[in-house]
């Protein structure tokens, strides 16, 4: 069982079991404690909160279609089960209609909750985040470097930038299509994620280009971390039968010294050079 689904039924189960103590206190307290206080005490709100977690699930499981669709199966589960508990306290004296009524009332109410919220967080987690990949944006990028070049600069410790381009990608899309185009994309970007630390960022910039920024990498374990993005590449790329490479450009620095735009400018040079010098090769051959 992969790291992600653990993560997914455990909150699952975290949910589950937050129902069944909100249900059990609600029912207690309308079951067992005097009328007279019984009826100024209510739980009812406690009920928004697997919904508000169910939505943060879905946000971040966005890519599947059919996650929307949890928020309403736990809308209507929470709406059938607040409503158990109210029957279950007043019965048998609780009307039938009133229990329908509920049940959808508070079923929809729940739906529209967590619709929201879905929009919401998808909203604020793609405003750093690319669409299609996955990976940070340009704007997360920036900061992510400044931050590392204040890191930097007070250890004294250098941080390196890789700057990736894909050869012949517009040969891609003009023989496949721009959906093989963009399964490229996303395959190199999955190449990145696998062949970096938690604490790199890998981005993308727009179109083919990629950005992988390296907290205290000096050259020599930035050449390490080429090497294994380039053997990831050929390999994948040559079992998909892609005609395409990648081209790397580095660049290292320490603290505060250069520009953060800069610093990108350099790696991006860099990697034209490492084209021009790949192309060389290959006329030679």
């Amino acid at each position: 069982m992969t790291k992600d689904k653990i993560i997914f039924y455990g909150s699952a189960l975290l949910i589950a079991a937050e129902v069944c103590i909100i249900v059990f206190v609600d029912y207690v307290f309308g079951r067992y404690l005097p009328v007279e206080m019984a009826r100024y005490l209510s739980l009812d709100v406690f009920f928004c909160l697997p919904i508000i977690q169910t939505a943060r699930i879905a946000a971040i499981r966005s890519s599947r279609q059919s996650d929307p669709q949890i928020v309403t199966f736990v809308a209507i589960s929470l709406a059938l089960v607040w409503s158990a508990t109210e029957v279950g306290i007043a019965w048998p004296d609780f009307p039938l209609t009133a229990f329908i009524w509920n049940t959808f009332t508070r079923s929809l109410i729940f739906t529209v909750i967590g619709r929201v919220l879905i929009k919401l967080w998808r909203e604020r987690e793609y405003s750093r985040r690319d669409v299609l990949t996955g990976l940070a944006n340009r704007r997360e990028l920036m900061e992510r470097m400044a931050a590392e070049q204040g890191r930097s600069k007070r250890s004294g410790k250098p941080y390196s930038l890789l700057f990736i381009d894909i050869d012949n990608f517009k040969a891609v899309n003009d023989l496949h299509g721009h959906k093989v185009g963009d399964e490229v994309l996303i395959t190199l970007s999955k190449i990145l994620m696998q062949s970096s630390r938690k604490v790199d960022v890998a981005a993308r910039l727009g179109g083919d280009e990629f950005v992988v920024l390296l907290p205290e990498t000096d050259d020599s374990a930035c050449n390490i971390v080429i090497e294994r993005i380039e053997t990831s590449a050929r390999q994948v790329f040559e079992k998909q039968s892609w005609p395409i490479s990648i081209s790397i450009g580095k660049t290292s620095h320490i603290g505060t010294t250069e520009d953060v735009d800069w610093v990108i400018e350099m790696a991006d040079k860099n990697m034209y050079e490492a084209k021009r010098l790949k192309q060389q090769v290959l006329q030679k051959e």
